[in-house]
């Protein structure tokens, strides 16, 4: 049902809120109750002064009486209803359920709203659990004191004869094992309350590497233009504070001045206009490799790409060496991500473009358009294996419902979806399937 045509439950609706009868509200605005009930039953259109009079009387704007919820309230429910899987909803008539019900329909919004970003939280702290250097040490210094302090006080509780000198000598390695634990506890309490938003990333390099990029949007102007070398970036960068981040991070912007070197931005730029965002025309008009022009699109300045995109790379193990994140398109901060990914499966067919377009499951339903090549790093010789690494570029796609989407995930701890192939462990936003 159009929106325009729902004017008349709304305003049964608030009439309802209000606690007005509908000879009560046809009164005050001068037109007789089955003329309103004609209106309100929306079979009668409305507009002018009685529009503003029925307004002003229900005490609300009269746009929220012929506009009714926003389109992101549509369009949350609308996701909600997809993200509920094998209920089937009634997606044509999500607009007259927010006209008729706005209250509730909020309720529903807001209810999809947190859970997504509950999702979300559960997800940051997995992998947090999962891959934390600093918190596996802290957790295993934590187990390992209690342990001992559990040894020391059974021989203490369970040898009658004890020499005095040997007795004494348990005490202090108990007192001494417990205050340790006690600073551990605290030190790890510490640690689990700080924000994530914190500027110090404890031994994560990459973690560092990638905040520094997201900093600068995955683009610096004085290594396009000459003005400055790698070597001077990384010195002035302040959030690089260990060694192992600053040579990744140079390592980093040595491939970034290359591929700017070899595309340069203005006739990249040009080139996109013309050929548009096709890899495999951009790669042939700079005789460059593939994995080189993923790089370059991911570095492009905000406003170039219609929607942006994103890049994802890992080497042959799997793990995963690099990203950039697009909206939409969640990433485990380390290895473990869905097998399912192209990324992966290029893997298979080294040299082998891949497009595939898919969405991710358990959050808001965006497509997207994700090609993928892995590349040898250097020339084969005869007598050694290739090493590959893969490339993914994930672009947002337009919605077209009549193309089909694989479904993929972020990792299996936290991918809702039933009775897939490719799971290697539990769900823990399922009931175990």
């Amino acid at each position: 049902m159009p929106r325009d045509t729902l004017t008349g439950s709304r305003i049964r609706e608030r009439r309802t809120i209000a606690g007005l009868r509908q000879a009560d509200l046809a009164r005050q605005v001068g037109i007789s109750a089955s003329y309103l009930n004609l209106i309100e039953h929306n079979r009668r259109r409305i507009g002018g002064k009685l529009l503003v009079d029925i307004a002003r009387a229900l005490g609300v704007e009269p746009s929220m009486l012929t506009e009714g919820a926003e389109a992101a309230l549509i369009s949350t429910l609308r996701e909600a209803a997809a993200d509920a899987g094998t209920v089937n909803a009634e997606l044509d008539r999500a607009e007259e359920f927010a006209g008729r019900f706005p209250g509730w329909a909020e309720v529903l919004a807001a209810a999809h709203r947190r859970i997504a970003s509950l999702e979300r939280t559960v997800e940051i702290l997995s992998d947090r659990l999962t891959h934390d250097p600093h918190l596996a040490a802290s957790l295993h210094e934590v187990l390992s004191t209690a342990a001992s302090i559990r040894s020391t006080a059974a021989i203490l509780a369970e040898t009658d004869e004890l020499e005095p000198e040997w007795r004494d000598r348990f005490h202090r390695n108990l007192n001494e094992d417990s205050q340790r634990l006690a600073e551990s506890s605290k030190a790890l309490m510490t640690y689990l309350d700080e924000s994530d938003a914190g500027k110090e990333r404890r031994g994560v390099p990459q973690e560092e590497v990638e905040a520094f990029l997201a900093a600068r949007s995955n683009h610096f102007p004085e290594l396009e233009n000459g003005t400055a070398t790698v070597e001077k970036v990384i010195e002035a960068e302040s959030s690089l504070g260990s060694k192992a981040a600053r040579a990744l991070g140079r390592a980093v912007l040595d491939v970034y001045a290359a591929d700017a070197r070899a595309m340069p931005l203005g006739p990249f730029r040009e080139a996109l206009d013309r050929l548009g965002l096709d890899p495999v025309a951009l790669a042939r008009a700079f005789n460059a490799d593939l994995p080189a022009v993923f790089r370059r699109l991911a570095a492009m300045p905000e406003g170039v790409l219609p929607r942006g995109c994103g890049l994802v790379i890992c080497d042959a193990s799997g793990s995963i060496l690099f990203r950039k994140q697009v909206a939409g398109f969640a990433m485990p901060r380390h290895g473990e991500s869905c097998p399912l990914w192209p990324l992966y499966i290029a893997l298979s067919r080294p040299l082998v473009p891949i497009r595939r377009r898919v969405t991710q499951l358990g959050r808001v339903r965006h497509a997207f358009d994700c090609l993928a090549v892995s590349w040898p790093m250097q020339q084969p010789d005869f007598d050694s294996d290739p090493v590959l690494r893969s490339f993914m570029l994930i672009l947002p796609a337009a919605d077209d419902p009549g193309q089909e989407a694989q479904p993929v995930g972020s990792s299996c701890r936290v991918c809702p979806r039933r009775g897939c192939g490719a799971r290697r462990e539990p769900s823990i936003l399922s009931d175990g399937a």
